[in-house]
């Protein structure tokens, strides 16, 4: 059955969370621990406040980094791994999980290997999306371009929506 939703899912841009879910798949469902946040989905997904993704969604001008002097395409694996704006939050993800690979699949790897390192990945993405947002945010306010961001009313939904059975 899986493979079914991975080959359909071919077309689709969530090809990267299934790429570093589908190798842990029944460990992840089988986990305890972990709450799906909204930014932590940002993160895995990569639809956030990315460059890549904004400027893909006409929100931005370029895919470019506007944490970075030479603006590198602002891509998850660029913002987790590379953005020098976010070394000390990827410092302290790094004493908890390790000095390897910050690549989605690692990260997942990392979030269903224990709850500790699931909330050193969960507060990255809280701390990170959360300073990217608050920076979209006042760029959209000193523009003169008119905003193309759609306003949510109401929360997001419960973190207990998301917790595992």
């Amino acid at each position: 059955m899986w493979s079914l939703v991975y080959a359909a899912a071919n077309h689709m841009h969530g090809l990267a969370v299934i790429a570093a879910v589908s190798p842990l798949f029944e460990e992840w469902l089988e986990r305890r621990h972990g709450v799906l946040t909204y930014r932590l989905t940002q993160v895995l997904t990569g639809h956030g406040s990315f460059g890549r993704f904004l400027f893909r969604i006409r929100r931005e001008e370029t895919p470019g980094c506007r944490h970075c002097v030479d603006h590198p395409e602002d891509t998850v694996e660029h913002t987790v791994a590379v953005c020098p704006a976010w070394a000390e939050h990827r410092r302290v993800l790094r004493d908890v999980i390790g000095d390897g690979d910050l690549s989605r699949p690692a990260l997942v790897q990392a979030m269903v290997r224990s709850e500790r390192e699931w909330d050193a990945v969960s507060s990255f993405c809280e701390a990170v999306m959360l300073a990217k947002e608050e920076a979209e945010r006042v760029r959209e306010r000193s523009s003169s371009r008119p905003s193309r961001r759609r306003r949510h009313s109401g929360r997001r939904g419960s973190r207990d929506d998301l917790r595992p059975p």
